[in-house]
């Protein structure tokens, strides 16, 4: 018998008695299903989070200074940046941020108003979408101007050209000099906050607080991942010696998006796992349904033994039936997961996930493993059959 016969058989076995290789079947649906949905949505939410982290910025680092008292080290800091590698650092900006009300004729809006310098479009990562940027002289002079981001350009200006309007910001006019593009953000991270925002010369931090404030929030760019760790070292150096070992923090958002990418793997490593026990239920269901055909067509073994058929062309025929009846499983339940996580993304993440070619590669492959695998015992049970013994059975 040549393999496209033992296929052939496999199909006409599985088409013959339909309920029971339904049923058969079902353990290994349910369990390709269950890996394809849980490990899917694991991975979309990894790759949005990713995505999420790299809108807001990569190769940041953040500073805080905690030290008490009014003394501002921003010029020191800044001065020090500046003695830096430039092949690492490529930008600084304060990034002190507060709410405030900001008014437009008879329109007023509750925003996020960051103080910056000319490079905090650098550092954070955004865009411009119309009109410039802080210059370094709207920063020396002290010049009432804004960068405002989308949505307060759409809050209060809708269709109208912001450029050159005068707005209030905490009862201070500024005159708006240009607009950020959308982070086009997914809204599950409240995606609005990114674009809810203005940002104004650090120089100003005082008229828009009404109050005397010690700047305490800086962002330093550097130029790669690799970068980033070197400059942290450097910059803790000097912030301990500035301002003492627990009165600041120095961080990088790349740490954090390490932390989260790996943790993420460990989480779709369980519940693929968990899943994939599913799989070791249906292989027993195979098993079982073979020793049954085993018992149900010994006759027709003894018959092929007693002309000639050797023992591999007995369990290769039986591995063959048992792998299609698992391979076709297999395929159905990739079917149904993928269904099921396009479905389960849009109801509770509002996102479309699919399943990505190496999670259906795997899914599909194992399943015909687990077939195999558990239909060894019964293809070795078969070939064992003597012919006198299985020619007798009625």
């Amino acid at each position: 018998m040549n393999l496209r016969q033992a296929f052939k058989m496999g199909f006409q076995s599985i088409l013959g008695k339909k309920g029971r290789s339904f049923l058969t079947m079902l353990g290994i649906i349910i369990g390709s299903a269950a890996v394809i949905v849980l490990v899917s949505i694991v991975q979309g939410q990894q790759r949005a989070m990713m995505e999420q982290f790299e809108k807001m910025g990569t190769n940041k680092i953040n500073i805080y200074d905690y030290s008490w008292g009014q003394t501002d080290i921003s010029q020191d800091l800044y001065d020090f940046c500046l003695t830096l590698d430039p092949e690492l650092m490529v930008g600084f900006t304060p990034n002190y941020n507060t709410w405030t009300q900001l008014r437009y004729k008879d329109k007023v809006s509750d925003i996020n108003v960051y103080m910056g310098s000319e490079m905090f479009s650098l550092c954070a990562s955004y865009e411009l979408s119309s009109g410039r940027d802080i210059s370094y002289m709207d920063v020396q002079k002290y010049n009432k101007v804004c960068v405002i981001g989308a949505k307060v350009q759409n809050d209060l200006f809708n269709y109208e050209n912001p450029i050159g309007k005068k707005i209030l910001v905490n009862g201070e006019e500024f005159t708006v000099i240009g607009t950020y593009a959308s982070k086009g953000m997914n809204q599950m991270y409240d995606g609005d906050w990114y674009d809810n925002f203005i940002v104004v010369p650090y120089t100003l931090t005082t008229r828009i607080i009404k109050s005397n404030y010690k700047m305490s929030n800086y962002i330093v760019k550097a130029s790669s991942a690799s970068a980033t760790e070197e400059l942290i070292k450097q910059i803790d150096q000097w912030m301990m010696a500035r301002v003492g070992q627990y009165n600041y923090h120095v961080y990088s958002e790349n740490t954090y998006m390490e932390w989260q990418n790996e943790s993420f793997k460990q989480t779709g490593l369980l519940l693929g796992g968990i899943a994939g026990i599913s799989l070791i239920v249906g292989g027993i269901g195979i098993m079982n349904i073979m020793l049954v055909t085993v018992t149900e067509r010994t006759r027709e073994i003894g018959i092929r033994k007693a002309i000639g058929a050797p023992r591999r062309s007995i369990i290769t025929q039986f591995l063959i039936e048992a792998s299609t009846l698992s391979a076709t499983g297999g395929i159905f339940g990739i079917l149904l997961g993928a269904g099921l996580t396009v479905i389960f993304g849009k109801l509770y993440f509002n996102a479309i996930y699919t399943p990505t070619p190496l999670i259906v590669f795997i899914a599909f492959f194992v399943s015909i493993a687990f077939g195999i695998g558990f239909g060894v015992y019964p293809a070795i049970r078969a070939s064992r059959l003597q012919p006198v013994e299985a020619l007798r059975v009625e």
